[in-house]
């Protein structure tokens, strides 16, 4: 299952270029993964139609956005939005300053880490990882011969920040935080009690809307979730919680301006619970073929569920070479219009 199998290479590769043309969203989750007794990690993107899995080494932005560039060769790009980013990414003023000698050009790779070396005399490993980031965001955002993700929804986990224009956050795992309150005053536990009440229907409300969007009952429900998030209970763990979700408002009411995009990350937990299920079973990959050969047909099967195709048939007619059934990335593209 390892050997010989460049068409199937290629039908993941098809896969996750239709995948990411067929909604204006895409879902994001990771995993933790074992290859030859060292610890990796299993990237995975998904929408309705498609789950495609990455299996890495690590798990930072610019990582991920190697799984994004679809085997295309990564660039650096110093425009206006890489500095902004730098910015957003705490790099110096010093810095920025001693960087505005790249400033609208665009690198290679090999370049980029020659160029930040003579800049970087004396280290800096984390200031030259965000540059790197921010180069690498930006120049993403510029590529036109692939489809750029303009809206990513996720937990809000820090590598998964900045990648996409929009960056929508899962009301899911936002409200598992509440669930990790333990309160052992009965006058604190009616307060959670009482407060995750409001919370699930004001989410509720959200999930109205998404099947019925309307501009002025968008307005409403964005003045509703400050006061619902500006609530005080004289327990001051749960405030603290209430507060950190109200500086979030921006991610989690993404979906007051994009109505398509699910409020949970559901699609991509369930997608990662079939790796951890897979990897319970079988611990680990040895090779980098190997590993490869398991992130392409572990896509091949969760898409065919997906997309309600037998993965048994599917596989028998590539190796068979009938090659009868279409492709799942016709599929994709047939259901996505």
């Amino acid at each position: 299952m390892t050997k010989d199998i460049d068409i199937f290479h290629q039908e993941k590769a098809e896969i996750f270029l239709e995948g990411l043309k067929a909604t204006p969203y895409q879902q994001i989750d990771d995993t933790g993964a074992r290859v030859n007794g060292v610890n990796y990690y299993t990237q995975i993107l998904c929408n309705l139609y498609y789950a495609a899995y990455f299996t890495v080494p690590n798990k930072n932005r610019e990582t991920i956005l190697d799984v994004l560039l679809c085997g295309k060769e990564k660039t650096y790009c110093f425009n206006e939005e890489a500095f902004d980013l730098m910015k957003t990414f705490n790099v110096s003023q010093r810095w920025i300053e001693k960087l505005s000698s790249l400033k609208n050009k665009i690198f290679s790779d090999e370049e980029m880490r020659r160029k930040l070396d003579c800049i970087f005399l004396h280290g800096r490993k984390t200031t030259k990882k965000k540059v790197l980031e921010a180069g690498a965001i930006a120049a993403y955002h510029q590529m036109t011969n692939i489809p750029v993700v303009t809206t990513l929804l996720s937990d809000d986990a820090r590598q998964f920040r900045q990648i996409a224009y929009h960056h929508a956050l899962c009301w899911i795992h936002d409200g598992r935080n509440y669930k990790k309150l333990r309160p052992v005053v009965p006058y604190h536990r009616e307060k959670l009690e009482a407060f995750l009440d409001r919370y699930w229907d004001f989410y509720g409300e959200l999930c109205k809307f998404r099947i019925k969007p309307d501009s002025e009952v968008a307005e409403q429900l964005s003045i509703k979730f400050d006061q619902l998030f500006s609530t005080k209970t004289g327990y001051e763990q749960l405030d603290e919680r209430i507060a950190k979700t109200k500086e979030n408002k921006e991610q989690l009411l993404k979906v007051l301006i994009l109505p398509e995009i699910p409020l949970h990350n559901n699609a991509a937990e369930l997608a990662a619970r079939a790796k951890v299920r897979k990897r319970d079973v079988s611990l680990q990959t040895i090779t980098e073929e190997g590993t490869k050969a398991n992130d392409t047909f572990m896509t091949i099967i969760q898409t065919a569920k997906k997309l309600g195709v037998s993965a048994y048939q599917y596989i028998c007619d590539r190796v068979s070479s009938i090659c009868e059934m279409p492709s799942l990335a016709q599929i994709i593209r047939e259901k996505a219009q």
